[in-house]
């Protein structure tokens, strides 16, 4: 289990560059729908990781450490979860008006170290595996912590934005414009928060589903500015993933693998665009 949690780390860490490889395997957790109306509300969600964004052509996504959280701050369980071949899903009922975040998030340690035979060790693993992963006798020891974040937010009743309080770590999305309430051709304004700060500069990716259906990835990208905000124009209707990660990736030196940070943090969100 932890070393999944890992793993989900490093897949999200990756989705900052997700520009640069359009067949980048992506996890994800897509809503039914964003906003749902009458007494009884219910939705479906998806979860998977998949090389065509929202297409279920991999793995499923698995939904240990799932955390639901009402307008109220109050937890809610998954119903009817289904562990499927591709991909999991799970029944949420929408007990209150108001807005619920589902969150996943996770954390682990990625390095590498020279054993005492002088061989290069590669491991991925988290804190409390860490003495287990790295000998005593290793040298050359490197390390990078990685916390990553990935979430959905759906409706019912009017939006509120109890849900976005921040949590003071990693990179987090903590909206001006709600994203249950976005429509294309309008303007909508973000903000995102690293370990409870603005964001300065940082860069964001949005990318609409049905990849294979346009055969162009139709990205997005923006910064945000000095007070980790950014204002802009939504794009067409539909489902899209907002994915950042910060430190921005550096370049890498031919034949030689990518320079990893002793820290990296990750978000990624899925968001619904609405038409006029």
């Amino acid at each position: 289990m932890k070393l999944y949690k890992s793993f989900i780390a490093l897949a999200l860490a990756g989705l900052s560059a997700v520009s640069l490889n359009a067949q980048a395997h992506k996890p994800w957790l897509l809503p039914s729908s964003t906003i749902v109306e009458g007494k009884e509300a219910w939705l479906t969600v998806d979860a998977a990781i998949s090389e065509g964004l929202f297409d279920i052509d991999h793995q499923p996504l698995k939904l240990d450490g799932i955390v639901i959280t009402g307008p109220d701050g109050g937890k809610l369980a998954m119903e009817n979860v289904n562990n499927g071949k591709l991909r999991n899903t799970f029944d949420l009922k929408l007990p209150k008006p108001g807005t619920y975040k589902i969150a996943l998030v996770s954390q682990g340690v990625t390095g590498s170290y020279k054993s005492k035979e002088g061989e290069m060790k590669r491991f991925r693993g988290s804190e409390e595996t860490l003495a287990k992963d790295v000998p005593a006798d290793a040298t050359d020891v490197k390390l990078t912590r990685m916390q990553s974040r990935l979430e959905t937010f759906v409706s019912t009743g009017a939006p509120d934005l109890a849900v976005f309080k921040p949590t003071g770590v990693g990179l987090e999305l903590v909206p001006v414009t709600h994203p249950n309430d976005m429509r294309a051709g309008e303007k909508a304004t973000w903000r995102f928060l690293l370990d409870g700060k603005p964001a300065a500069n940082q860069g964001f990716s949005l990318i609409p589903g049905g990849v294979r259906y346009r055969g162009t990835l139709g990205e997005l990208r923006k910064n945000t500015d000095a007070n980790g905000e950014v204002t802009f124009e939504l794009p067409a209707a539909g489902m899209y993933l907002v994915s950042s990660a910060w430190p921005a990736v550096a370049p890498q030196a031919p034949g030689q693998p990518p320079q990893m940070p002793p820290r990296r943090v990750s978000y990624a969100a899925t968001v619904e665009i609405l038409p006029q």
